[in-house]
């Protein structure tokens, strides 16, 4: 049961922030340089990107241990997934995480 909700939280992880990114680009025309740029025009903008990216940091840390650890096959795939983003990668790690767990 607990495998599951991570999965449906990696579904959800995936598609709201995608959302607003393609509303985004679908209104805005902003080349994507210009767009990752304003993510850090104001101090309160660049606080949160900052903090996302320290989280981030930390979540490579954590599945890096953590695979390792109980010898999780392939579990660096979930490292570059952040690119697509973290509330996507980490939810899918502990689905996959769990399913390991379960063998």
């Amino acid at each position: 049961m607990k495998k599951n909700i991570f999965l449906i939280l990696t579904v959800l992880g995936f598609i709201f922030p995608y959302y607003f990114i393609l509303q985004f680009f679908l209104t805005e025309n902003t080349p994507t340089f210009q767009a990752i740029a304003g993510l850090f025009t104001t101090n309160m903008s660049a606080a949160f990107n900052v903090d996302l990216l320290m989280s981030v940091v930390t979540a490579w840390v954590f599945m890096s241990i953590e695979g390792t650890r109980i010898k999780m096959k392939n579990w660096w795939v979930f490292l570059p997934l952040t690119i697509i983003g973290l509330s996507f990668a980490l939810p899918l790690f502990f689905y996959f995480r769990e399913r390991h767990l379960e063998k």
